[in-house]
C-alpha cells in the first residue's frame, strides 16, 4: 500500500506516519522511485502499536523507541525480551529507602513472596518495577494508617496470577515472536484499564447486593 492508504487505514495523518518514520518509530517503506515507498500489513500493525503507546498511553517518543528496541530484539529469550520491553515503559520512580514506611512495605512484600512461592519474582525485586510499584502503594497505605500487609495481599495476587495465566494464554495464540511481544506491549497500555474498570464494575456490583440502593 502507498502512504495515502496507510494513512487511511490507520487513522494516522500522513503527517504524523512521516514523523514516526523520521523518528524511527516506524521502519522505511520499500522505496519504488525517489518519491514513493510501499507499506506492508507490518507497518499498519506497528503503527497502530506506536499510536497506542503515544496516544492512549501517553508514554514520550523517546520511550517509544526504547520499547519497540526491545519488541525487535529477537536475540533476547522471550521472558527477557517481554520484561525488557514492558520495563522500558513509564514507571513509578524509586521509592527512598530511608523511610521507614517504605521499609515496612519491603518487608510486607517480600513476605508475600515468600506466601505465595513466587521464587522468580523474588529473583528480580532489585530490577523489577512491579515489585517497586508494590512497595510504593503499600508504604501509601501504611503511611495512612492502614496495615495492607502480606496476608491481605495474598488472595489479590493469586487472582492477579490466575489473571497473568490468561494473559499468556492469549499472548500464545499469535503467530510471530514480535506479535506476541506487541500485544504484551498493548496489554500493558490497554488492558489494565480494562481490567480497574472491571474491578470497580465487580465492587459496585457487590456494593448494591450487599447494601442495595439506597
Amino acid at each position: 500500500m502507498r502512504l495515502a492508504e496507510l494513512s487511511e487505514r490507520s487513522g494516522v495523518s500522513t503527517a504524523t506516519i512521516k514523523y514516526y518514520l523520521r523518528e524511527g518509530l516506524l521502519p522505511p517503506g520499500r522505496q519504488i522511485n525517489a518519491t514513493t515507498a510501499e507499506y506492508d500489513e507490518e507497518h499498519l500493525r506497528r503503527l497502530r502499536l506506536v499510536r497506542a503507546m503515544i496516544q492512549v498511553g501517553r508514554v514520550p517518543v523517546a520511550k517509544v523507541r526504547e520499547v519497540l528496541g526491545h519488541v525487535d530484539d529477537d536475540s533476547l529469550p522471550r521472558s527477557i525480551r517481554l520484561g525488557a520491553a514492558l520495563w522500558a515503559l513509564p514507571q513509578v520512580p524509586e521509592p527512598d529507602a530511608d523511610d521507614e514506611y517504605v521499609r515496612a512495605a519491603h518487608q510486607e512484600v517480600d513476605a508475600l513472596l515468600d506466601r505465595l512461592g513466587w521464587e522468580n519474582a523474588k529473583q528480580l525485586t532489585t530490577i523489577s518495577p512491579a515489585y517497586r510499584s508494590l512497595v510504593v502503594a503499600v508504604a501509601a497505605f501504611r503511611r495512612l494508617g492502614y496495615g495492607f500487609g502480606a496476608e491481605l495481599l495474598a488472595p489479590y495476587a493469586e487472582l492477579m496470577h490466575r489473571t497473568a495465566v490468561l494473559d499468556l494464554d492469549n499472548l500464545e495464540t499469535y503467530r510471530t515472536e514480535a506479535e506476541r511481544i506487541e500485544f504484551a506491549v498493548l496489554g500493558a497500555i490497554l488492558n489494565e484499564p480494562v481490567l480497574q474498570a472491571l474491578h470497580r464494575l465487580a465492587q459496585e456490583e457487590e456494593t448494591t447486593r450487599r447494601y442495595g440502593f439506597e
